[in-house]
C-alpha cells in the first residue's frame, strides 16, 4: 500500500462526497494513522478511546454515528464487538492509483518503517491501551522468546491485568518487557529458595544416627515393671 498515493486518492474522493463533514474526515485520518502503525494489515483491532483521542471526537454518540456512516459509505468496513475484552475490527480499503514502493507515515531517515504496536522487539507503543487479548498474546510470545513456560506468562498477565498494569498499585508501567524480566528473575529466586528449603527439611533428620534418637528417649534399661508407678 502506497502511503502518498492512498492519501491523494482518499482526499480526492472526500472532495467529491457532499455527505462528509469534518468529523468524518478527522475520524478517517485517525483510523488511517492506526492502520499505518500496524503496517497496513488487511484488518486490525481498534480501541474506541484511542481513536476518539486521535480524531478529537468528544462524544461517544458522534463517534459511533460517524464510524458506522464511513462503513456504510464504503470508506471502511467496521465490525463492532460486543465483548468488552475484545476490540472492534476495522478494515480500510485502498485508494491508491499505483502499486509502487510502500511509504509509511513518519518514515525515519535510516530507512526503517514505523513498527507495529504489537512487535515485541521494539518499543512499548500504546501497550497499556491494547485490548486484553492482544496484550496476552504479546506477553505469551515474549515469554516464549525468553524460553519461559506459558503458565508463567499467564500468571504475569493475570497479576498485572488485575491491578491495572501499575507498579506498586500506583504508577503505570512504562516498560512492560523490563517488568516481565523482573518477574522471571523473581520466579527463579522463588524456585531456588523452595528447593533449598526442601533439601534442608529432607536432610534435617534422616542423616542423624540411630543412637541420637535412642539417647533422646531417656529409656531406663533397669526399670522393673512389677513395681507400682
Amino acid at each position: 500500500m502506497n502511503y502518498i498515493k492512498h492519501l491523494n486518492g482518499i482526499f480526492h474522493q472526500f472532495s467529491k462526497d457532499s455527505r462528509l463533514n469534518p468529523t468524518h474526515i478527522s475520524l478517517y485520518v485517525a483510523l488511517f494513522q492506526l492502520w499505518n502503525y500496524n503496517r497496513f494489515p488487511e484488518e486490525f483491532y481498534i480501541n474506541r478511546e484511542e481513536v476518539m483521542k486521535f480524531s478529537k471526537i468528544g462524544s461517544n454518540t458522534t463517534y459511533h454515528r460517524c464510524i458506522k456512516e464511513l462503513s456504510h459509505w464504503k470508506y471502511i468496513l467496521y465490525s463492532p464487538s460486543h465483548n468488552p475484552f475484545k476490540g472492534s475490527k476495522v478494515r480500510l480499503f485502498s485508494f491508491c492509483t499505483s502499486d509502487k514502493q510502500e511509504l509509511y507515515l513518519d518514515y525515519p531517515k535510516n530507512g526503517q518503517a514505523l513498527v507495529s504496536n504489537i512487535n515485541i522487539n521494539k518499543h512499548n507503543i500504546n501497550f497499556i491501551k491494547l485490548e486484553a487479548i492482544a496484550k496476552e498474546k504479546l506477553i505469551l510470545d515474549f515469554f516464549k522468546k525468553e524460553n519461559y513456560p506459558d503458565l508463567e506468562a499467564e500468571k504475569f498477565f493475570n497479576h498485572y491485568q488485575g491491578i491495572g498494569w501499575k507498579v506498586g498499585g500506583k504508577s503505570k508501567i512504562t516498560d512492560w518487557q523490563a517488568t516481565a524480566k523482573s518477574w522471571m528473575l523473581k520466579a527463579e529466586e522463588m524456585k531456588f529458595s523452595s528447593r533449598s528449603k526442601s533439601k534442608r527439611t529432607n536432610n534435617s533428620s534422616y542423616d542423624l544416627p540411630l543412637d541420637h534418637f535412642q539417647d533422646n528417649l531417656h529409656v531406663n534399661q533397669n526399670k522393673r515393671y512389677d513395681e507400682p508407678l
